[in-house]
């Protein structure tokens, strides 16, 4: 699945299993203003908060478009940070409560059922979302206790009204009579003995859908990995990633962005780590010479160049003179990438992105390499399920990034647990195969194809490439597939990922999106 442009938000702080960060430091929560130490009385009512501060009341409008607008937290939030014009410290709390309650809200929600007299579905949605940026304050930072209610229940008379700040108020002294850990203890499932709900107790504690956990397990198992990582692969999810940065071959190298403040990626030849800031403060970012980009991405991009062609190829054994296409270039991420090592082979780049808003993002990630390398690249608005019957075998390489459940991606996008149901892998599924059907019919014989998805559930992998193995076979066309985990093992050094042919990272090993790459290659 391709990056969502706005990413450089792929660093959020929050999570349950992230380290504790917040604003207990102060009375007031660690924001200027009013010494609220003492909570408000009747005998005290001008110390009673209206409105909720700046940072909350950023957080709760970014929940609150994810829930009416089917927004992206990654979109919406630093949006909301430019108009506020929020400080930097401000930046971050409202960063750190915003991601952290989309990501908790599974364990959020179990909690606050266990304190409300109704179901949750009858509280108003805007409620609701105010309690669950209150509990997340309450169980998994170090925001005072009487701050985080006092906060919460302004917000809720600001944005709700009056009488539901009182069933605020309540709800969340309620909250805050026990930590996390003890309330797990008494909404969760028992993980074994009698009435054991494994996947029940993983749903609640590490704030997945029940779907998804069991998703996951078969993720795992399929990918020949111990079903026994699934805590750990899960509690992943909640971490906070950092921001992974690419170089943009012949533009910018990771020494560039060293110096710029960042520090070396783990695995990829072109990647860098900010540890910390913004990372449009770099000006290799701010100039299109680099990009925000997982460096699990950036493998899956650069694996397709590293695969062996058969038989024709550039005229100098590096790419000259080649014919590269993406058929889901969409937002540009892994597009920019092949275009400057295609500016750099001596190769040429065909971008096709169905969208054309998101063919308008390809043109501005591609912007550097276009401003550098002009008649490199061609971006194309149009259907990848087409190029196949309208360009056959005019392509040495071809990159499918296709369209999937963004499961392996949770941690970046923590909305999509609760966006995201079953139905959307059968949904998808035709979607897939058709894409990487086209692509096999657009490489030259000899070229190599990658199917990428940042999904790593069988159904949107595995399964999609025997299947259109299996029906070229039948049809005469026979297709080879590659061992991706040996491209990456000498491309960057990267162990386990993969048992058989597919190659599949996973945040809890890798430190990457979960995404899966499988290579494949016309015969002569």
């Amino acid at each position: 699945m391709s990056e969502r442009p706005g990413s450089s938000a792929n660093g959020p702080s929050g999570g349950l299993s992230g380290s504790p960060r917040g604003r207990g430091s102060r009375p007031d929560g660690g924001r200027g203003g009013p010494d609220r130490s003492r909570p408000w009385t009747a005998s005290r009512p001008a110390a009673r908060p209206r409105t909720g501060d700046p940072a909350r009341r950023v957080a709760f409008e970014v929940l609150r478009a994810v829930e009416e607008q089917d927004a992206y937290a990654n979109l919406v939030l630093p949006r909301l940070l430019r108009e506020q014009r929020l400080d930097a410290r401000d930046a971050a709390f409202a960063t750190e409560l915003a991601y952290g309650a989309l990501r908790g809200r599974g364990t959020y929600d179990a909690v606050l059922a266990a304190c409300v007299d109704r179901p949750l579905a009858q509280l108003d949605p805007p409620l609701l979302d105010a309690l669950r940026l209150g509990a997340h304050q309450l169980l998994a930072t170090r925001v005072a206790q009487h701050a985080a209610v006092s906060e919460t229940v302004a917000l809720v008379r600001g944005a709700v009204g009056t009488g539901a700040s009182g069933l605020a108020n309540a709800v969340l002294r309620r909250v805050a009579a026990r930590d996390l850990a003890a309330w797990l203890d008494e909404v969760a499932p028992p993980s074994e003995g009698p009435g054991a709900d494994p996947v029940g107790a993983l749903a609640v504690r590490e704030s997945h859908p029940a779907w998804v956990v069991r998703a996951m397990r078969e993720a795992l198992v399929a990918a020949g990995r111990p079903a026994g990582e699934l805590q750990a692969l899960l509690a992943a999810d909640n971490a906070r990633p950092l921001v992974a940065l690419a170089a943009l071959p012949g533009l910018a190298t990771p020494e560039d962005l060293v110096a710029a403040g960042a520090r070396p990626g783990r695995w990829s030849p072109v990647a860098a780590v900010l540890p910390e800031g913004d990372p449009a403060s770099l000006p290799a970012v701010r100039s299109a010479r680099a990009r925000v980009q997982d460096e699990g991405s950036q493998l899956a991009a650069l694996a397709l160049l590293a695969a062996p062609l058969l038989g024709g190829g550039g005229a100098d054994g590096r790419g000259a003179g080649e014919r590269w296409a993406d058929l889901c270039a969409g937002p540009g991420g892994k597009a920019a990438l092949l275009a400057a090592t295609a500016a750099q082979r001596g190769a040429r780049l065909l971008a096709v992105e169905v969208a054309p808003h998101r063919a308008r993002l390809v043109e501005q990630a591609l912007a550097g390499v276009v401003a550098e390398h002009p008649g490199t690249v061609e971006v194309v608005a149009g259907d990848g399920r087409a190029v196949g019957d309208e360009r056959p075998g005019q392509f040495d390489r071809v990159l499918v990034d296709a369209p999937c459940t963004g499961l392996g991606a949770l941690r970046r996008r923590p909305e999509a647990r609760w966006r995201r149901t079953p139905a959307d892998l059968a949904e998808l599924a035709p979607l897939q195969r058709e894409l990487l059907a086209s692509a096999l019919e657009a490489v030259r014989p000899g070229g190599v194809v990658a199917y990428v998805t940042c999904s790593p559930h069988p159904a949107e992998t595995q399964a999609v490439v025997d299947d259109v193995v299996r029906r070229r076979a039948k049809d005469g066309e026979p297709v080879e597939v590659l061992d991706a985990p040996a491209v990456l093992r000498e491309l960057a050094g990267v162990e386990d990922a993969g048992t058989g042919l597919r190659a599949q990272l996973w945040p809890h090993l890798h430190g990457t999106d979960a995404m899966s790459t499988s290579l494949l290659r016309r015969p002569l």
